[in-house]
């Protein structure tokens, strides 16, 4: 219960301090040491597991395929800027394997495919918001897996999410700290991108959850992998 609650504070507040206090400490600078930090601690507490032998090689093994194929995905689809598999795969990955390995799939995938897309201090606000979707997944398993139509809407909700996430980002970089004229104005002007990224969503969901799931499901049970998020889902 204890490691839950830190995993809480890691995921919930720590890591979202640290993204927005880089961006209005820092700008546009020092992005890549705020980008760090945000790896650091997405992946603490699957590294604290693995010290006490309870998370395995091939935990760790499954979840470097999963960030892959998901890293694969934004680039192939890199000629359409708001369709991308990448919220359906983190998501995916939350439902079967927990909110842990959901939220390390998501953030990383920023981290590593922005070596091809470009880093810069928008970087930790897209490990942050992916990271969240794929922890609130997790934390939803249950009826998110029993209930196609509630996963389509978790869907929709994580394109909102994740272009409003974006749309804070541009706000702190355009002018000194948050203002909410320009936030508003920036979010009506995504709306466009942010229904193709919720659309896309719920299309890749409906695509890869029967295919990944049945896959992930095997080799949990087969190789007893994440046998906590197993428990808790």
């Amino acid at each position: 219960m204890k490691r839950r609650w830190i995993t809480f504070l890691l995921f919930f507040a720590m890591i979202p301090a640290v993204a927005v206090g880089g961006a209005l400490v820092f700008r546009e600078r020092h992005y890549a040491w705020v980008s760090l930090c945000v790896a650091i601690l997405t992946c603490l507490p699957i590294l604290y597991d693995f010290e006490r032998r309870e998370t395995g090689s091939a935990d760790l093994m499954v979840l470097s395929v999963l960030t892959s194929l998901s890293v694969a995905g934004r680039f192939l689809f890199a000629w359409l800027p708001g369709f991308k598999p990448v919220t359906a795969i983190t998501v995916i990955t939350a439902l079967w394997l927990g909110a842990e390995p959901g939220f390390i799939v998501g953030s990383m995938t920023a981290l590593l495919s922005n070596f091809y897309f470009g880093q810069g201090p928008w970087t930790p606000f897209q490990m942050f918001s992916w990271g969240l979707i794929g922890g609130l997944a997790g934390l939803l398993a249950r009826p998110l897996k029993k209930h196609k139509v509630l996963l389509c809407l978790y869907g929709i909700f994580a394109g909102i999410f994740y272009s409003l996430i974006m749309d804070l980002w541009s706000t702190f970089w355009m002018g000194e700290g948050f203002s909410l004229s320009r936030y508003l104005t920036l979010v009506a002007a995504a709306l466009p991108t942010t229904i193709e990224y919720a659309v896309s969503n719920v299309i890749f969901l409906l695509a890869l959850t029967g295919p990944i799931g049945d896959k992930l499901d095997r080799i949990r049970v087969k190789y007893g992998l994440f046998r906590e998020s197993e428990s808790d889902n």
